[in-house]
This record gives structure tokens, C-alpha cells and sequence, in this order.
């Protein structure tokens, strides 16, 4: 019998936890090595979504733990009114790798730092309407929540006063349409914005925007949206925050997705990969925002802002990045799983779209490639059927969208883990459609 059969451990599981989202995965988690994460029976279930999209130096890389092993044993958290070499060095050389951003605060998650931004936004600007994407994800507490519209929104209670969206851009579902079908988003852009100075009180503090919405279903921003909304932006007195999360320290194949544009937001949020699966953030900032902020009495004072063994961390994941050349790696292999995504969309009519950059990619499973209908069901069976086969990929369900799975594995991931994944979910997919429909659903080759 399977040792993730484990009754006692499910009872208590059953009993004791707090239940915090959708249901938990069929497996007792023992132990995590590289890009695999083992079960109970010692089973390796290649992890395409590095946890909770942070792991982006895959799992127990040895020079984090050699990081966390020597910062225990020197120094890991203080008062937070004392300062240590570690986060003054980190604050420093994010200064370098994003220049404009030069003052930074160092917290916990990513949630927390957009509540920091946002907070920071308001007192700067002396206004209190926050704008953000219709199917964005900014985090559960408070105006993070406020601004998060993918999921959560039910049931609460009033959200924070001023918080406004507007569609987030859907370039395989066209709200706008070009004279040859596609996104116009110059166009939904301009309506959106028409929308927003309607609601407006004239208190329009910040947009808060993800380059790509993950939780919303792997949509990317066009390129030379930045750049628009930012003057947008500009022309109301609004700040422009930008949630990189999942984005930043080189999983699009640039260190910041924003770069690719060459625009730069007035705030920058960071978390998960800065970490690489510790919890670590930073909201960077322009010199004048952060002295403006600070005359003002900015307070943003919590139990673990400037600690010192994640920001140790923090820099070992950025010197790792820098010495294996992971960000031009991200592009690299992010090319390779685009292309093979693409081939099961041209052989499963189910695959109706693969979208992304670098190694942040979304597939959308559909009912048929002509209708674009979701098909939440399909798209839970195949999940259920790769991690059955040894496959962790994380799928969005949400109203309106087809199951989408967000694929993002670690950027030290090897070529081979690679195309091992991809077969992995060529046969998931064509398990699932052989035993509901026989070939029903497969493309002519």
C-alpha cells in the first residue's frame, strides 16, 4: 500500500488545518531535490511550477543552504530598528540591476509589499483610488485584497474604499478587435480609462499592474501597453506600481519584465523568486518618491522588515543568477517549452492557446479550437492525470476562462527535465482524451 495512504496523517490533516484554498494535492511531500519534489514513497514528481512559482533556483540549490546554514549561526532577525550588512547590500544591488529604483524596503511576502507600495502611494500622492486589473492577483490582506479581482472578492465585507478595474487585455479573447481580428488594446485601453474618470472622485492615487496576470490566466501585458498606461498615468497624477512577483529576477528572459519595454515604474514590488522559495520581498522606489514618503511619516514598521537572513538569501539567489547566466537561460528554455507546447496545440484541438515568455507559459484547454469555449473539466482531468504520472502544474479555474495551466519551472532546470515534462503532459492529455472520447479532440497530425 502507497505510504501517501497514510490515514492517521490525512485525519489529522482533516482535524487540525484550516482549509485556505482549493484541495490539497494527493501526496504526502517528504523531501525536495532540483526540479522534483518527492512523496511519501519516494516518488519524484517533477515540480513545473517551481512551488508556489518561487522556487527559481529549484529545490535545495546548495549554495542557498550553505547561505541559510552560515546566516543562522551568524545573525537572522533583529529589533527592526537595527540594521545589518546583508540588507543594506541587497537594497544596494537592486539599486544596480534596476536604475531610477534606488531606495528600497525589505519585508516578507508579496502581499505585504504591495500593501507597503500602496500605502506609500497614497501618503505621497494625498489621494486613495486604486486602480487594477479585472482578473489581477495582488495578494489576501487588505488593499492587496482590494486590488486582487481573479478570486477572493465574496463574502468580505466592503473592499477598500476606491478600488476600481478595468479589463486586463485578453489577446486570445478580444474584447477590441483589429480589422484583421485581433487585439486592439490601444483601443481598450482608451474605453477602460474613459470608464475609470467616470467613477473617479478625483482622487486617483496609483495603478497597480502584473506584466503578466498569472492567477488571471497567464496574460500577458502587448508590448507598448507599459508604456501607455504609464502616460495614462501621467496625465491623471497617478503613480504606476508594478507587481512582479512571479515576473521578476529573470524568469522572462529580462531580470524585470518591465525592461523589455523600457519603461520604469515609480514603485516596484518583488517576492517569491527574489527568495527562490524563502519569504523574502522589496518595494523599490525612486529617491524622490522614498524622501517625499519620509517627510511625510511613512510607517510601514513590522516583526520581520530588514532581517537578515532572507536578505543573505536575497543576494545569494541574485549572485547565483548572475554566475549561471539563468536570465539569457530563462529565454533559452522558455523557447524550447514554447515550441513544444505549440505542437500539442497544433495536435490536441483541446490546446487552444500558448502564451507567455521565457519560463512563465500558459496553455489554455478549451472544448474546440473554433469556439474557444473553457473547459474547466477537461483541464482538471488532465492535471489530475499528470500528477498522477508524476507532473506537478498548477491550473487556473476561473469564470470565463478555459483551464489554464501556469507552467513556470525553476530556471535550473535541464533540458531533458524539460522534454520530460512535455511528454509527461502529451501523455496526460492523451490518456484523458483516449478514455472520454477515444481520438475525439486530436488534431490531424
Amino acid at each position: 500500500m502507497s505510504r501517501n495512504l497514510d490515514n492517521a496523517f490525512w485525519s489529522a490533516a482533516r482535524k487540525h488545518l484550516i482549509r485556505y484554498g482549493g484541495a490539497f494535492e494527493p501526496a504526502i511531500i517528504e523531501r525536495a531535490e532540483g526540479s522534483f519534489v518527492y512523496d511519501a514513497d519516494a516518488r519524484p514528481i517533477l515540480d513545473f511550477t517551481s512551488g508556489q512559482m518561487s522556487a527559481l533556483l529549484g529545490h535545495a540549490h546548495p549554495r542557498i543552504v550553505a547561505t541559510v546554514r552560515r546566516q543562522v549561526e551568524t545573525v537572522a532577525h533583529l529589533f527592526s530598528g537595527m540594521l545589518s550588512r546583508p540588507v543594506v547590500e541587497l537594497a544596494e544591488r537592486l539599486a544596480t540591476l534596476a536604475p531610477g529604483l534606488d531606495r528600497a524596503l525589505l519585508l516578507s511576502t508579496g502581499a505585504e509589499s504591495n500593501e507597503a507600495a500602496i500605502r506609500m502611494a497614497k501618503l505621497v500622492t494625498g489621494k486613495h483610488e486604486i486602480v487594477a486589473f479585472s482578473k489581477s492577483w495582488h495578494g489576501m490582506t487588505g488593499v492587496a485584497a482590494s486590488a486582487t479581482y481573479s478570486a477572493g472578492r465574496r463574502g468580505y465585507g466592503p473592499a477598500a474604499a476606491g478600488s476600481i478595474a478595468i479589463p486586463a487585455p485578453n489577446s486570445f479573447r478580444p474584447r477590441f478587435k483589429k480589422a484583421d481580428g485581433s487585439l486592439d488594446w490601444a483601443a481598450e485601453l482608451d474605453d477602460a480609462f474613459a470608464l475609470v474618470d467616470s467613477q473617479s472622485t478625483g482622487s486617483l492615487a496609483a495603478f497597480i499592474a502584473e506584466p503578466v496576470l498569472s492567477s488571471g490566466g497567464m496574460l500577458e501585458l502587448p508590448q507598448g501597453y507599459l508604456a501607455a498606461l504609464k502616460q495614462k498615468c501621467r496625465e491623471r497624477g497617478m503613480l504606476l506600481i508594478l507587481d512582479e512577483a512571479q515576473t521578476g529576477v529573470g524568469r522572462t528572459g529580462d531580470m524585470f519584465a518591465f525592461q523589455r519595454d523600457g519603461v520604469t515604474p515609480d514603485i516596484l514590488t518583488l517576492s517569491k523568486t527574489i527568495g527562490a522559495g524563502l519569504p523574502l520581498a522589496a518595494v523599490m522606489t525612486t529617491a524622490e518618491i522614498e524622501e517625499t514618503a519620509h517627510e511625510r511619516g511613512f510607517l510601514f514598521y513590522t516583526t520581520h522588515v530588514s532581517d537578515p537572513l532572507p536578505a543573505a538569501v536575497g543576494l545569494t539567489v541574485l549572485d547565483v543568477v548572475e554566475e549561471e547566466r539563468l536570465v539569457g537561460r530563462a529565454r533559452h528554455l522558455g523557447d524550447r517549452l514554447f515550441a513544444g507546447l505549440s505542437s500539442l496545440k497544433q495536435r490536441y484541438e483541446c490546446v487552444g492557446d500558448v502564451r507567455g515568455r521565457g519560463l512563465m507559459l500558459g496553455v489554455e484547454i478549451v472544448k474546440n479550437s473554433q469556439g474557444r469555449e473553457p473547459d474547466h473539466e477537461l483541464g482538471a482531468k488532465i492535471a489530475a492525470e499528470a500528477f498522477r504520472r508524476g507532473l506537478s502544474m498548477n491550473i487556473v479555474k476561473l469564470p470565463g476562462m478555459g483551464g489554464v495551466f501556469r507552467l513556470a519551472p525553476p530556471l535550473t532546470i535541464s533540458e531533458d527535465e524539460l522534454d520530460l515534462g512535455l511528454r509527461t503532459i502529451s501523455g496526460a492529455i492523451e490518456a484523458v482524451l483516449s478514455t472520454g472520447a477515444g481520438r475525439v479532440g486530436v488534431a490531424a497530425e
